[in-house]
């Protein structure tokens, strides 16, 4: 085994100085679902649990990348180190990520206190990458004090990533029906902080006008927190210092409510049951091929046994 492929140099070399490299790598273990992921998981759990993940999401088009670099700006002034995960939309001929959202942030590219990774969505729903909450341990591990996760933007059926992160930061911008899409994506439910990005335009003040309304008709418990609107142009920096206080202002409420405890704990069980229904589909696919499965398919059709019965006694098999 070479030695920048053993896993405690690795987890090791990521908690150090020049981690960069290590950092990369084990991501790429995790979207390889590489044989050692169980070990690098391991290693991993216990430097695990400081990083606020913020979770970035919205319609095409809305500033995601550029809302992403300057809360990075933001957060570094502040003195914080930062992790990008930026998921992007597949290649059509590579499989591989269009990296978008790494040429957007360049400009971070060679600062020390900020990891950038880019992941390919591979075709998973949801405006994320199936890897993503892994890569996430990594980047916490590695001693981020914030996590920004750009969802792919995808529209309405992103609201995964309300799943994975502490705070979900949700932007739209005037002139593009979000308010409309906002109604019908669930989007409402989700957002702990909303953004009206590009705020130079006209209908900025329109659209939050209308988002503060809808909210205002989205039942909350007594003492649950208030989703704030805030209107920036990431583009010049304008709002971003205040948006970056509504962000942290949601993180103290998660700490002192319980309601981050309770996310967290949310987030695990998620986790366990995404690896446990993996590992079933993986050892299902093994039969595929079983002349066992065949013998049950020939019964079921045969009318001797239930398509159910068949089922459990798969189940029984692996």
């Amino acid at each position: 085994m070479r030695r920048d492929d053993d896993v405690s140099t690795l987890v090791e070399a990521a908690r150090g100085e020049g981690k960069a490299r290590a950092v990369a790598r084990l991501i790429s273990l995790v979207e390889v679902d590489s044989p050692k992921l169980r070990e690098v998981a391991r290693q991993l759990v216990p430097h695990t649990g400081a990083a606020h993940v913020v979770g970035l999401t919205g319609s095409p088009g809305v500033g995601k990348s550029t809302s992403t670099s300057a809360l990075v700006t933001a957060l570094r002034a502040s003195g914080r180190t930062v992790g990008v995960l930026a998921v992007d939309p597949s290649s059509p001929f590579s499989g591989g990520a269009l990296l978008g959202d790494r040429i957007r942030m360049s400009d971070h590219a060679t600062d020390p206190g900020v990891m950038i990774r880019s992941m390919a969505s591979r075709g998973h729903l949801g405006g994320l990458a199936a890897a993503a909450p892994q890569a996430l341990r990594v980047l916490d591990a590695a001693g981020c004090d914030v996590v920004l996760v750009e969802t792919v933007g995808v529209g309405q059926s992103e609201v995964e990533i309300a799943g994975l992160a502490d705070t979900c930061l949700v932007l739209l911008a005037p002139g593009m029906g979000d308010g409309i899409q906002a109604a019908k994506a669930g989007i409402l439910e989700i957002g702990d902080v909303f953004c009206v990005n590009k705020a130079d335009r006209d209908g900025a003040t329109t659209t939050r006008r209308e988002l503060r309304g809808m909210l205002s008709m989205t039942e909350r418990a007594d003492g649950a927190w208030k989703p704030p609107i805030v209107l920036t142009v990431a583009t010049t920096g304008d709002g971003v210092e205040e948006l970056l206080a509504e962000v942290d202002g949601h993180r103290r409420h998660l700490e002192t409510s319980g309601e981050g405890r309770r996310r967290r704990l949310a987030r695990a069980r998620r986790e366990i049951e995404a690896i446990a229904l993996g590992e079933v589909t993986r050892r299902f696919g093994h039969l595929s091929g079983d002349a066992r499965l065949d013998g049950l398919a020939a019964d079921v059709l045969g009318g001797t046994t239930d398509p159910y019965r068949a089922a459990e006694v798969v189940l029984d098999q692996i």
